[in-house]
């Protein structure tokens, strides 16, 4: 497809290191000052700046306090002023919305700024518009700090005149929609050495946008002219930008063409891929022959904000009004919401089948430059304030005081609500309820209608002529082939199984990492989850249940652009984990459009890598084939192996296959389903999901369970059994409940609120992948490190078939044990070994230093192991050695150290204690982790030492915080996104609250404790 690769060439970045632009996100100040009636004024644009100075210490800047990280201001067209500016430079304007304005960012190289000149030039000629003329905009940059200027571009302003075929304002609006994003492919893709420096800030015949890389109060001294009498405006959105561990630049301030963003795009990676597939599909009455030449919508190397505006803008330009286009995106929580009428329920739930919500905390305002609005995310993680005035006017922003009104001039003070709109329309002169809003837009189309016609409930489909029957001879064959153990069934599954809940591990592994292991692992462990950051907190998963949704909808999606009956043509799925049932009523599913076709995912074992590379790419022709046959259902099956034929790893298959059908915009033709025997914990979910899968059936997983019923080792408690249940059925629907709840905390994790916007989000980091491997199989996957590749990854397949099928059977075949969760001597190798565990108690309690010192020695050359990445590191130094004398005494080093924040209930009251005691003794500091501390520890000890914890660490009310606590504490350390850490972290199991655990944290002896997310309890 033409152009489906271009990207924003922004300069300063590095294009290696632990740097990746696929992060960029922002954290931020917004707010929007407008006249309600439209009465445009300078006083507005004023207002507005000052509202953005106010919001000065919501943005960032790096160590020069003059480089900001991103400000700017979005107006209405200042006719008055342009039209005076123009006929001083010799060319007269039209009237007010017969043309277009644009703010330009130009190469400062004058050859290049010439070649982007003339490619617009040429492009408005050639879509039938008329270049009035260019403006060089008056700037003072005195004020910038070095960085910004270094990469500063150079500032024109460009007027298009409306040809008279035009049809109306909308279609101009188009016109210029398409002729920016034609100069944007065009300058993007060429040569020019500078393109870096080219941006077209806005180009609109109905709003304008200043901005820059700067700080709140830099915008009028760069932009004098902001501050002329005739630059008016009806309605002013400002913003101030403090970007997340990524890099400022000029293209990225906000705001962007329609809105201004204040958080996190959790799924943007996700939400990019499915915009992507989604292109092949778009057909527009609106756009016609045009719709082409703007592909791809969403420009990569964008940050999440600027990519959202893409998709905004694009669903506004072919037709949606902008708050229905903003609905659309970030929809309210709907499906569990028992007191939401059933009209508006369907008004979501058809919108979910076509497109997923863009989730992640966010408070986004916007504006076409006739209504102006804010919308919070579902989970009101971003709150906003606004004021109405007597006077007419609105001031919303992120937080209450940017602009002093006096209090007898308010009519009215309130704050966004979770999944609410706020909108003022200028043109009507009103503030416009949230459910009037919505009721037009669910007024609109009979989506229930619809839905009842074309949206398949998966349990109404007829039960299938066969259901694939457990084979109890071959499932031990089955397991050693997808590398069962013995601790996978102990550990994980049989309290799944038992109670529907994940089982709860200690914090922290101290096992090898899979590309350091010398046993063959699962392509699973090579990947880590990504976890939410301290500005973009996690969600509670418990607490707010209402906000998440496992259900999803399943299969082909239609034109994004033209709603139809069609468009929800699919199965709805109340769990993306399948059992044997219902992944048969999906095979045999035989409704109008809804056909499956299954795909075998084994290959010839012995052909090696070369086998394994053939086999994928055979599957990637099935996967098209299909498609083009008009199947709506893949089926990835590894089922059929046998001797010759091992797995395709799961992860592998279903990730390659997204990736590839993305790639040629076929993606969104079909829902992918695995039927593979090799998922059985959550992390394996949870990578399916993320890298496509729409729906998972975990067969021997099922088959292992059956066969733990059978030999008595997994008893079914009666009390949990349904009426009619057999122990397989309450087996099966206690492990998918517990699969659907762990998948849930993982997303929690991200602050990301539904299955449907994390499938295919990607939120992983991959640990010991070779780049090449990840970018053909895993693309736009970080992967930091390096490691292993195809070759490697098939071997460890083979290994596992041939433990299953030896050349020479010698024995009764039996599962390894694992010794991933608990050491043993013919397991993974561990850190914490009773090697170390036996010298480091032995010469504690006899006092030894000998031992201690066999103790150090064993840890120091566990480096040899390679069980780390920083046991790979050597000291590398042509230094002369510091004299021993000149290096500090160890007293006084040791006053640095603190100790890990351990709580008292994770470790015993005893080890507490001694660590306290330990610190204070040396000058160093322990912490007392979340867990709180008994007010006896305040109390030095007869001996002079004191079991006071210098390190006080702050999670919740009820997790042992009073004033007393605090008081007694010399650093206090709060816990700001406890629920984002990879480990649960803070969550101790009931059976381990006992009495005296219980007093100190303030809670109840037997009740588990989680600790709660930042937006809970005492923040």
């Amino acid at each position: 497809m033409k152009n489906s690769r271009t990207q924003l060439p922004l300069s300063g970045r590095p294009d290696d290191g632990l740097y990746d632009g696929a992060h960029e996100h922002d954290a931020c100040g917004v707010g929007f000052v407008v006249n309600i009636k439209g009465v445009k004024s300078h006083q507005i644009v004023d207002q507005a700046l000052t509202v953005l100075k106010n919001l000065l210490h919501r943005g960032a800047c790096g160590c020069e306090e003059n480089t900001g990280d991103g400000a700017g201001i979005m107006i209405q067209i200042p006719h008055k002023f342009f039209a005076r500016e123009a006929a001083q430079l010799g060319f007269t304007l039209p009237a007010a919305g017969q043309y277009g304005a644009g703010m330009v960012f130009l190469p400062t190289e004058p050859g290049d700024a010439g070649a982007c000149r003339a490619a617009l030039e040429r492009i408005v000629a050639e879509e039938g518009q008329h270049l009035l003329g260019w403006r060089v905009v008056p700037c003072n940059d005195a004020t910038l700090g070095p960085t910004a200027r270094a990469c500063e571009p150079r500032f024109e302003q460009v007027f298009i005149g409306r040809d008279a075929a035009v049809a109306d304002a909308a279609a101009f609006e188009r016109k210029l929609y398409v002729i920016r994003k034609r100069v944007e492919h065009e300058i993007w893709n060429s040569r020019l050495a500078q393109k870096s420096l080219f941006y077209v800030a806005s180009l609109s015949h109905r709003t304008f946008v200043y901005k820059g890389m700067l700080i709140g109060s830099q915008i009028e001294p760069l932009y004098p002219e902001i501050q002329d009498p005739e630059v008016e405006s009806a309605l002013a959105m400002v913003h101030q930008r403090f970007s997340t561990n990524t890099f400022p630049s000029w293209p990225l301030a906000h705001p962007f063409r329609y809105i201004c963003h204040n958080g996190e795009i959790n799924t943007l990676r996700g939400n990019i891929n499915w915009m992507r597939a989604r292109e092949a599909l778009c057909e527009s009455s609106l756009f016609g022959d045009d719709l082409r030449k703007i592909l791809p919508i969403v420009i990569e190397g964008s940050s999440d904000s600027a990519c959202f505006d893409n998709v905004l803008e694009f669903l506004h330009m072919a037709g949606r009004p902008l708050p229905l286009a903003v609905l659309m995106m970030i929809p309210e929580a709907w499906s569990g919401h028992a007191l939401m009428d059933d009209d508006r329920k369907a008004f979501y739930e058809y919108h979910s089948c076509i497109m997923e919500p863009w989730d992640g905390p966010a408070s986004i305002t916007f504006t076409d430059g006739t209504v102006i609005g804010a919308v919070l995310d579902r989970n009101g993680l971003r709150p906003s304030r606004y004021y109405v005035t007597k006077s007419d006017m609105v001031v919303m922003a992120s937080e209450v005081g940017v602009l002093d009104i006096p209090p007898e001039e308010i009519l009215l003070k309130e704050r966004l609500r979770p999944g609410r709109i706020f909108l003022i329309d200028t043109a009507q002169g009103r503030i416009i309820d949230d459910s009037e809003i919505k009721q037009q837009y669910i007024d609109a189309q009979p989506y229930r209608r619809w839905l009842s016609e074309k949206l398949v409930p998966l349990k109404a489909l007829p039960k299938p002529p066969r259901i694939h029957e457990p084979d109890h001879e071959t499932v031990l064959l089955r397991q050693q082939v997808f590398g069962y153990t013995h601790e996978d069934m102990k550990v994980i599954m049989l309290p799944m199984a038992r109670t529907g809940e994940e089982p709860i591990g200690s914090m922290g592994t101290d096992a090898a990492l899979a590309v350091l292991s010398d046993r063959p692992r699962l392509l699973y462990d090579y990947f880590k989850q990504l976890f939410a950051q301290v500005t973009n907190p996690p969600l509670d998963g418990i607490r707010e249940a209402l906000v998440t949704q496992v259900s999803t909808p399943l299969g082909p999606e239609s034109n994004l652009l033209e709603p139809t009956a069609n468009s929800c043509r699919m199965l709805k799925l109340d769990s993306p984990i399948l059992d044997n049932e219902s992944l048969e009523r999906i095979r045999h599913v035989d409704v109008e459009g809804l056909h499956c076709k299954t795909v075998s995912t084994i290959y010839p074992v012995a052909g090696g890598e070369t086998a394994l590379r053939q086999a994928l790419e055979e599957l990637h022709a099935a996967a098209d084939t299909a498609i083009d046959e008009g199947f709506a259902f893949l089926i990835l099956s590894d089922r059929g192996i046998d001797r010759a034929h091992a797995p395709i790893p799961a992860l592998l298959a279903c990730a390659s296959v997204h990736h590839h059908l993305v790639r040629n915009g076929k993606r969104t033709r079909v829902g992918l389903v695995i039927e593979s025997g090799e998922p059985r914990e959550v992390h394996h979910f949870a990578t399916l999901l993320g890298y496509g899968a729409g729906a998972i059936n975990p067969y021997l997983a099922f088959e292992t369970l059956d066969d733990l019923i059978r030999q008595k080792i997994l008893v079914i408690n009666p009390d949990t059994r349904y009426h009619g249940e057999s122990d397989h059925d309450t087996a099966v629907r206690h492990y998918i409940k517990a699969v659907n709840k762990g998948v849930v905390k993982v997303m929690s994790k991200m602050g990301i609120s539904t299955v449907q916007s994390y499938r295919g989000a990607q939120i992983f980091e991959a640990v010991g992948l070779d780049k090449p491997f990840v970018n053909e199989y895993f693309t736009w996957t970080a992967s930091r490190v390096g490691g292993i590749s195809l070759d490697v990854v098939e071997r460890e397949v083979a290994l596992r078939h041939r433990q299953a099928y030896p050349e020479r059977p010698v024995a009764q075949p039996e599962l390894s044990w694992g010794g991933e969760f608990q050491w043993r001597r013919d397991g993974e190798y561990h850190l914490f070994n009773p090697d170390t565990i036996y010298k480091l108690q032995y010469s504690t309690r006899t006092g030894q230093y000998g031992i201690f010192k066999q103790y150090t020695k064993l840890v120091d050359d566990q480096s040899e192991r390679r069980a780390t990445l920083r046991g790979l590191f050597k000291f590398r130094s042509d230094r002369q050695p510091i004299p021993l004398e000149e290096v500090e005494s160890v007293e006084a080093i040791v006053k640095r150290f603190h100790t890990g924040a351990m709580s008292y209930g994770s470790i015993s009251g005893e080890a507490h204690e001694a660590l306290a005691i330990a610190m204070n003794r040396i000058g160093g500091r322990s912490n007392t982790g979340e867990g709180g501390e008994h007010p006896e520890r305040y109390r030095p000890l007869p001996n002079g030492d004191s079991k006071r914890s210098a390190i006080k660490q702050v999670a919740s009310g009820r997790f042992g915080v009073t004033a007393e606590y605090l008081t007694n504490a010399d650093d206090i350390q709060i816990k700001m996104a406890q629920g984002a850490k990879p480990g649960e972290g803070g969550q101790l199991p009931g059976r381990k609250v006992y009495p005296w655990i219980a007093e100190v944290r303030y809670s109840t002896p037997g009740v588990g404790l989680i600790s709660p997310p930042p937006h809970h309890d005492i923040y």
